[in-house]
């Protein structure tokens, strides 16, 4: 472990605070962050705290599951989260090539995937000892306001669109282009952003959120037992995954769909995108 992080030399920039970023599909300047580590650069995009509401909202129309319902208000801070999910490229930036266990290997800038939230965790706090700041898993709600487009949402199905081919990789369309070894992922920002910038919140990987998924320990909106989740058992219960994938059908690309699975389960499905408080951003811009 100290081996790799004597290899890894520190070279992180915070170019600018206030840098803009251009919305492809309005021009409208987007506020954003990028950082360079190691070489490897990542953007993070600024999401303007609100009020939204969630789950099982009418665009969804028929294809809502239970544990979407039912739809209800929920207020967000301003936080920045990833333009994209987190690449191969930066994980081996931070945890070394030889911990890449992506089962679709050979594209550096298709996501990582086939790591557990057990993983993302280990990753996070390594990026976070590098850079000395605060990442981490988004929790859900910001996960779907930013699907949603935040402020700027139009009121899609999809992150970014009702046509899901124009914005995600998903099972219907993965096979139409091959990229690394397996030709299953796709490089991060080929499809079309969503009304903040973001690439890929539909498809191409599931993104890992830090929330217990609590629907099935809850009857009537009531805990099924008031200690869940119960001490030194936190293996048995799971974490919720949003934003479908490569393999996925188009209904489980939708922005108000929930998986769940648990925290040492990895597949190549799986990856995650990476969230920073906003208040955490601090005025000294070299480290």
């Amino acid at each position: 472990m100290k081996q790799i992080l004597k290899i890894l030399i520190l070279n992180f920039i915070l170019a600018n605070t206030t840098a803009c970023f251009q919305d492809k599909s309005d021009q409208k300047s987007i506020q954003g962050l990028s950082f360079t580590l190691n070489g490897e650069s990542f953007e993070m995009i600024f999401v303007k705290g609100g009020t939204f509401i969630m789950g099982c909202t009418e665009e969804q129309s028929g294809d809502c599951e239970d544990d979407e319902k039912p739809a209800h208000e929920e207020t967000m801070s301003s936080f920045y989260i990833g333009k994209y999910e987190v690449t191969q490229r930066l994980w081996n930036a931070v945890m070394g090539a030889d911990l890449n266990q992506s089962y679709n290997s050979g594209c550096e800038d298709c996501p990582v995937e086939n790591v557990s939230w057990n993983d993302t965790q280990e990753f996070i706090s390594k990026l976070n000892t590098l850079t000395d700041s605060i990442f981490r898993l988004p929790a859900e709600a910001e996960w779907e306001y930013a699907a949603r487009g935040g402020k700027r949402s139009k009121g899609y199905k999809y992150s970014g669109g009702n046509n899901i081919d124009n914005i995600a990789w998903y099972i219907e369309n993965y096979q139409k282009s091959k990229y690394g070894k397996r030709g299953t992922t796709h490089p991060v920002g080929l499809k079309k952003p969503n009304e903040l910038g973001l690439y890929d919140m539909s498809g191409n990987v599931w993104e890992w959120c830090s929330d217990w998924y609590t629907k099935e320990y809850f009857i009537n909106g009531k805990r099924v037992n008031p200690d869940w989740p119960f001490p030194g058992t936190p293996r048995f219960f799971r974490h919720v995954l949003r934003g479908g994938s490569w393999g996925s059908s188009a209904k489980g690309c939708r922005v108000s769909y929930i998986a769940y699975d648990t925290e040492n389960y990895h597949d190549e499905y799986g990856g995650f995108r990476l969230v920073l408080a906003s208040e955490s951003v601090q005025v000294n811009t070299k480290y």
